[in-house]
């Protein structure tokens, strides 16, 4: 009984409507009603703020605070055009643009939808103006947005490690490789598609306009290092990390491009502090509904369930990869990543999976579910950027689905591409 009225309760909530935090916690309140288990209102307040009692979390706010200084610095433009003037020059030269930008981007956002609503307005602008189909750029700017949650810093990793222990310095290592051949990809299907549609390439400007570019990106282009650096060689952990993302930041925005005044960046602190507090509040709701959902005992039996149908941890891999990217079409990645975590990674790492490999794929088939209906949030956000219909929006990016999930099934089955840069650069981590 317990069990129904949790799952029940909480998809009958969001059916309805209600927000995903509230649905969450009045799931978790009524199941706890009618198990007889004591509790009072004291209990479920504490469970809540247990949720967010954790030094790492920090990081998220810190982080999408970060990306949105980069943002209203005017950052964005500065980093597409450096792009433009590396890749510009290949079959459908600003779409690489728009994936390499995405790439470089990533090293300060951690986020996908702040990717797509930040450097996607830039990018699709420019497409537009050279005459590129628009259902294309935003295909691209839709699938390369994705990369943000995987090449580091990455917002969706450190909720992956607030839930499962695991290190968040090595989750981010083993997103570099896995970002890298995401880029790659896409790289090569935008080629396709220029060939095929005989899209424009740009001219190279030449190296003075080059060198230029280079010098007008070179200080956003240090984040990554400074931070990935800065973790690899223990100078701050990755929560310190997002706090140097910002000060950073700040410098550029304030000091070397003079861009952030009083009133810019009283407008960001809003803008984080307004997302901050609704991951804040999903996160804390999600704590109770996790606590009830492991007394519950549904979280053994899936694990068991999951054994009896294979001992082979890629048949488990490939399960749980089916299983996460439907629940990517339905629920936000946060939600899923804190109450799946629980229950899937008990069960691979009994298998002897790595939990950086776990967490990488997790992480990757959640951020696939932002490409898909009918909840794809990144889908909504170039809807809102374009003049397309929403279906119209799904079956332009439907194709650019392919190349990612290539990409996915290759770290499934290649456990090595997600682990070898942490185990080299971080030791191998004791079993």
């Amino acid at each position: 009984m317990m069990v129904a009225v949790l799952t029940i309760g909480l998809f009958v909530f969001l059916l309805v409507g209600v927000p995903v935090a509230l649905a969450l916690g009045m799931a978790a309140a009524a199941s706890l009603l009618v198990s007889g288990l004591p509790f009072t209102p004291t209990i479920l307040s504490m469970r809540t703020q247990f949720g967010l009692q954790n030094f790492i979390l920090l990081g998220i706010p810190l982080f999408i605070l970060a990306a949105k200084l980069m943002n209203t610095a005017g950052i964005t433009q500065k980093i597409f055009r450096f792009a433009d003037t590396l890749v510009g020059f290949m079959p459908g030269g600003l779409a690489q643009a728009n994936v390499v930008a995405s790439l470089i981007f990533s090293g300060m956002s951690g986020a996908a939808v702040v990717d797509a609503s930040g450097l996607g307005q830039v990018e699709m602008k420019a497409m537009r103006e050279k005459g590129y189909p628009e259902r294309f750029s935003i295909a691209v700017t839709a699938a390369s947005s994705i990369i943000g949650p995987i090449f580091p810093p990455s917002v969706p990793m450190i909720v992956f490690s607030f839930v499962s222990g695991v290190s968040v310095g090595r989750l981010f290592l083993g997103g570099v490789v896995p970002g890298l051949l995401m880029t790659v990809a896409l790289m090569v299907m935008v080629a396709w598609y220029a060939r095929r549609g005989d899209y424009p390439r740009e001219r190279f400007p030449g190296w003075a306009i080059a060198a230029k570019h280079l010098v007008d990106a070179f200080l956003p282009l240090l984040t990554p290092v400074i931070l990935l650096g800065g973790i690899w060689t223990g100078i701050f952990t990755p929560t310190e990390a997002a706090a140097v993302a910002v000060a950073y930041a700040l410098l550029i925005g304030v000091f070397a491009m003079r861009e952030l005044g009083p009133r810019e960046l009283a407008q960001v602190f809003v803008e984080t502090a307004r997302e901050s507090a609704v991951i804040g509040f999903v996160i804390a709701t999600s704590s109770l509904f996790g606590w009830v959902l492991i007394r519950s005992g549904l979280t053994l039996q899936i694990g068991e369930w999951l054994l009896s149908i294979t001992t082979d941890p890629l048949g488990l891999l490939l399960i749980i990869n089916v299983l996460l990217l439907v629940v990517g079409c339905f629920l936000d990645s946060t939600v899923a990543l804190l109450i799946l975590t629980p229950i899937l990674l008990p069960v691979a790492i009994k298998l002897g999976i790595d939990p950086v490999h776990f967490g990488v794929l997790m992480v990757l088939n959640l951020m696939i579910g932002l490409m898909t209906p009918p909840f794809g949030m990144i889908l909504f956000v170039l809807q809102h950027l374009s003049d397309l219909s929403f279906d119209e929006v799904v079956r332009a990016t439907a194709p650019f689905l392919v190349p990612l999930i290539v990409v996915l099934l290759l770290i499934t089955v290649f456990p090595s591409l997600v682990t070898a840069l942490p185990d080299a650069l971080m030791g191998v981590a004791k079993k």
